[in-house]
């Protein structure tokens, strides 16, 4: 937690009012929901109520609002110290939170309260995500050879398509390669290989759709999507077939799984559909997102840049001869940064949500706000990674931020995984339990793609909750490569 985030004992800061109004009860928050979506867009809409107020703590209202959540009244924390005041559960109760001031029915993950709605408090949170480091540590090995297997027969079919049509979809082929990727390092077994076929990612895709609209605009008439996205939630039916199939696909292939499940003292049914949530939701979602953006940003550097991590990429694996081994990755300084300063620009999960359990004194850098008990806090996460008074050029890509003394520094401000860089998960705490698988996978696909190309171009644009990705040229690798 950076120093000084939160505490309910004095403050050397000036003491002030939390700004801002929450307006007409059912009036002010649609109107505030159509600003977020439409009139101003979601940079715009927190950083003018930072400008109006000359706060980075402000209270608003955030969507979606009436009708899909009853209270959309939030303390916004926008800055890099008053934001870890989420993190912290022995403040902040996280108890069906997770997609905000709403919460999609629990007949879309069978009935159940999965993990990423429960409070450390809860009895089965520890088990959930002890049975989710069980996972992840038993198949450690996998990761590495399952990883560059999948994603060299995506390299080789983009670089196909590339040839033939002048482009390649990169975020098709991830969608796909992912899902299969997860499939086969998480359970060893891949989903296309089974009754799923190919269609397992579209089932998916249609799962976590009816979860996330009420944050999504598609570009449909604003009067249609405030009707079918923001007002009422969808009907989970509609994913009914698709998430059968996708529970088919973890109960057959999460024998071992569910039977450590049962000894932990977990049902073996709500264990199951805790596995399909944190692989789906959590891991495919989360791919989805973050493998397209390093990649996106990657585009858009200077090529320079390209050259450097070829160059780091390829000495560290010809110095463990020839191979991508564990050991060489964690050599490559830059390759690290790069993903770092990814998950710093564009973090996968861009709102975080707690509820106040006892009257606080929260501090941004420069005042200190009492909050009372129950009051839910809201964090914007870009606005905290993007702190101009922590990150210099903040708004800027910058490949090698986090190398040397000063960068290193730096790194427990990043904080995508509902914590610090520099924390490690606990089963008492609510950061993401994969949070080092996610950045290893990040590194090895840049690794992957600087041993087999020097440079690229790509066009980079934006799609729902991510960026777009559409490679347009391939440079194949002219030194030393594997």
């Amino acid at each position: 937690m950076a120093e000084g985030a939160a505490t309910s004992t004095a403050t050397a800061l000036p003491v002030r009012d939390i700004p801002g109004s929450y307006g007409i009860p059912f009036a002010s928050p649609i109107r505030d929901r159509l600003d977020f979506y439409y009139f101003q867009g979601q940079e715009k809409y927190f950083q003018s109520r930072i400008d109006k107020h000359h706060s980075t703590v402000v209270r608003l209202n955030v969507p979606p609002g009436p009708f899909m959540a009853t209270d959309p009244r939030v303390i916004a924390v926008l800055d890099a110290n008053s934001f870890p005041i989420l993190f912290d559960v022995s403040k902040v109760e996280k108890k069906d939170v997770f997609t905000g001031t709403y919460m999609p029915s629990t007949s879309l993950t069978g009935g159940y309260r999965v993990c990423s709605y429960l409070d450390p408090s809860e009895p089965n949170h520890a088990k959930v995500k002890q049975l989710l480091f069980n996972i992840l540590a038993s198949r450690k090995d996998a990761v590495i050879p399952g990883f560059r297997i999948n994603f060299t027969a995506l390299f080789e079919t983009m670089e196909s398509q590339v040839a033939t049509a002048g482009k390649s979809d990169f975020n098709k082929l991830n969608d796909n390669t992912s899902f299969d990727f997860l499939g086969e390092v998480y359970f060893g077994v891949r989903p296309s290989s089974t009754a799923l076929g190919s269609t397992g990612p579209t089932k998916s895709t249609k799962w976590l759709f009816l979860q996330l609209c009420p944050l999504m605009t598609l570009g449909l008439p604003k009067i249609l999507e405030e009707l079918l996205l923001h007002t009422f939630p969808l009907p989970p039916l509609i994913a009914k077939c698709d998430y059968k199939a996708l529970y088919k696909y973890f109960s057959s292939v999460a024998g071992s799984a569910l039977d450590y499940a049962e000894k932990l003292g977990l049902n073996r049914d709500e264990a199951c559909h805790n596995l399909l949530f944190a692989t789906v939701f959590n891991s495919y979602g989360g791919m989805k997102v973050l493998l397209p953006g390093i990649l996106g940003w990657l585009a858009k550097a200077d090529k320079s840049l390209h050259v450097r991590l070829a160059k780091e990429i390829r000495s560290a694996v010809l110095a463990e001869g020839g191979k991508v081994t564990l050991n060489a990755v964690e050599k490559m300084d830059l390759t690290r940064s790069v993903v770092y300063e990814a998950l710093r620009m564009d973090p996968p999960v861009k709102y975080q949500y707690g509820k106040a359990k006892q009257d606080l004194v929260i501090e941004s850098h420069d005042a200190a706000y009492k909050v009372k008990k129950g009051e839910m806090l809201f964090g914007y996460q870009p606005f905290a990674t993007r702190d101009p008074k922590v990150f210099d050029d903040a708004d800027q890509f910058i490949g090698d931020r986090f190398l040397g003394d000063k960068g290193k520094k730096l790194i427990k401000y990043v904080v995508w995984s509902n914590g610090p860089e520099t924390e490690s998960p606990t089963v008492s705490n609510k950061q993401c339990p994969g949070k080092d698988f996610v950045v290893l996978v990040g590194r090895l696909l840049v690794v992957e793609f600087f041993l087999r190309y020097d440079t690229f171009t790509a066009d980079v644009g934006t799609v729902l909750l991510g960026s777009q990705v559409t490679v347009t040229s391939l440079t194949k690798a002219t030194s030393s490569s594997v």
